[in-house]
């Protein structure tokens, strides 16, 4: 690293692409040096390379926070933690899908959260690959149309778990799990609500499950043309439902469920199939889009 003098001959601007573009490390007493320094910008450069001390240290103290239910685990002997979540409770389409991840131990991942809050697309992608690339292990598990409608999509949800979990290559010495509990789990496992913006393993394990079931249903837009499954994933958002009334129901979209059950002149809900107390099945129904 050139000395603070070298530095200082540098413009601005170059400073600037070192220290905030290229997020090089700040030697000690440049900061000092920039806020006395009379050239034009160079207080401004020194605020903002402050503001990013600050917003790092902030998400730093974020993802150690995420990994408190870990911490815990790792600390009482427990190596490979497995988070496990679901997407795709509440669209009309497609399957419903879960993810399940071992993440290295004290894994921080910039920007790692509930997929359900990032909304940038191209962010939740770029969060998959990096997880995909770091973790010990990850997997997914589909339940199918079929399956929703023969055994409800509560248990649907849980049946993609279990085959998430299955799926690992490495058996879990613990799992982790999004407000559930996991039939015939290899492991010890704990339900936590709102797990997938508590957990970083159950965050990782609904970015996962998120992004490979927007993929498979960016797959069915290209094979049912014309419904736009590739902007709303098979949601109920008002385009979806206009092209379900226009054109009829397709063997992706899910009879069990009372909008596509109208479109087909059924029954409004099959509520043999939810067992009493399943409210999470009966409100994916009408859950909204996102």
């Amino acid at each position: 690293m050139p000395s603070i003098e070298e530095l200082l001959r540098k413009s601005i601007s170059e400073l600037r692409d070192l220290f905030l573009e290229r997020s090089r490390a700040v030697p000690k007493g440049l900061l000092e040096a920039l806020e006395v320094d009379t050239r034009q910008g160079a207080h401004q450069l020194a605020r903002r390379i402050r503001h990013r001390y600050r917003s790092n240290r902030s998400e730093g103290q974020r993802l150690h926070t995420l990994l408190r239910f870990e911490i815990d685990l790792w600390a009482r002997g427990y190596s490979l933690v497995a988070g496990v979540d679901e997407a795709g409770m509440a669209p009309l389409a497609g399957p419903v899908v879960a993810g399940a991840v071992i993440l290295p131990e004290n894994y921080k991942l910039r920007g790692l959260n509930d997929s359900k809050k990032i909304l940038d697309h191209e962010m939740r992608d770029e969060l998959a690959a990096q997880i995909k690339q770091d973790a010990v292990c990850w997997s997914y598990g589909f339940a199918e149309v079929e399956e929703i409608d023969r055994i409800n999509i509560y248990h649907a949800g849980l049946l993609a778990m279990q085959r998430a979990v299955q799926a690992l290559t490495c058996l879990p010495d613990f799992v982790l799990v999004d407000a559930r509990k996991i039939p015939q789990c290899p492991a010890p496992q704990r339900g936590i609500i709102r797990g997938d913006a508590l957990s970083a393993s159950i965050a990782a394990a609904s970015i996962i499950a998120k992004t490979t079931r927007d993929a498979h249903m960016l797959e069915m837009d290209q094979l049912y043309q014309g419904y736009g499954f590739a902007s709303h994933k098979g949601y109920p958002t008002p385009e979806h439902c206009r092209a379900l009334k226009e054109l009829g129901a397709l063997p992706i979209h899910r009879r069990s469920f009372g909008r596509v059950r109208e479109v087909l002149g059924l029954d409004p809900v099959q509520t043999e199939l939810f067992d009493k107390g399943s409210e999470e099945a009966a409100e994916a129904l009408a859950a909204p889009a996102h």
